[in-house]
């Protein structure tokens, strides 16, 4: 069990998902009311939005104006689908979406431009296209490091910084436990949001299915690298909502899920979580009954 001055290097981690990304709200919201911060937060692909405006104002007025956007949030905000954009995708093979709606929405509502003044420090994950490795940004602009850690290979284009094509953060390291660890986490507190819920059938839709898949690598991918975990580090993991209702491509589900997610880390936090370090059973993925 972590010491005292441990408990001081608590890192939040946040995971991709999509529009499941509501989760995190909730998740917050219960946390930040049982008086639980951090002092470093790590992110990737949603994650890292929601990461980096909470490392922003990691208060509970923050989150409040936090989930004020998540409940304005419509599919087109993020996901502006068009005819011409699906011509062009067609006839040229270019990348399906711009991510124009999605810098306006980071510019609007951030409340700082580079990463190192946010008010604690966030390191944004992504991935090299061309390499597959991974790689952490923890200073320069903060809307072209969300942008990139958000950029789904083939609907999004990659982000071009330096001499890199960076996208999906969730590719390469969608919980990004081991980047915490590296810049000094000695405790981990790791927000998922899923998609541990096995379908009953495919998605619709070439986004919804990109989306779909790198969610279940996520489950995949949290699990390998807390098993990997030094024995010194506390790790964390805020029970994900199950059954999990809608998919990473459907925000008519927002207030549901954030007022959920809300309630089920309020129970968890009052039954002690935070008194037993572990994974729970719903991170691997399992199917329900009808």
């Amino acid at each position: 069990m972590s010491s005292e001055g441990d408990r001081s290097k608590t890192a939040f981690i946040f995971a991709g998902g999509g529009s499941l990304g509501a989760i995190h709200i909730g998740m917050l919201h219960s946390l930040a009311s049982h008086g639980i911060t951090a002092y470093m937060v790590v992110g990737s692909s949603v994650g890292a939005l929601n990461g980096a405006y909470y490392a922003g104002n990691p208060t509970i007025e923050g989150i409040q104006r936090l989930e004020t956007i998540w409940r304005g949030l419509r599919r087109n905000d993020v996901f502006p689908l068009t005819w011409r954009m699906m011509t062009r995708f067609l006839y040229r093979r270019d990348f399906l979406i711009a991510s124009d709606a999605l810098r306006q929405l980071v510019d609007q509502n951030l409340t700082y431009r580079n990463l190192e003044d946010a008010k604690i420090p966030v390191h944004i994950v992504t991935t090299d296209i061309l390499s597959g490795d991974t790689v952490v940004l923890s200073k320069g602009p903060a809307a072209q490091a969300i942008i990139a850690s958000a950029a789904i290979p083939a609907a999004f284009a990659p982000v071009h910084l330096d001499d890199l094509y960076l996208a999906d953060g969730a590719v390469s390291s969608d919980t990004p436990v081991t980047v915490a660890v590296a810049r000094g986490a000695r405790r981990l507190i790791i927000l998922p949001t899923g998609y541990a819920c096995a379908l009953d059938k495919p998605p619709v839709g070439a986004v919804a299915t990109a989306l779909h898949a790198l969610t279940l690598l996520i489950s995949r991918q949290l699990m390998n690298e807390l098993q990997g975990l030094d024995h010194s580090i506390d790790y964390f993991v805020v029970p994900p909502l199950c059954p999990l209702i809608g998919s990473p491509y459907d925000f008519s589900q927002t207030s549901e899920l954030i007022e959920r997610a809300t309630r089920s880390t309020d129970a968890w936090l009052t039954g002690g979580g935070l008194d037993h370090p572990g994974v729970y059973a719903q991170l691997s993925t399992h199917k329900h009954t009808h």
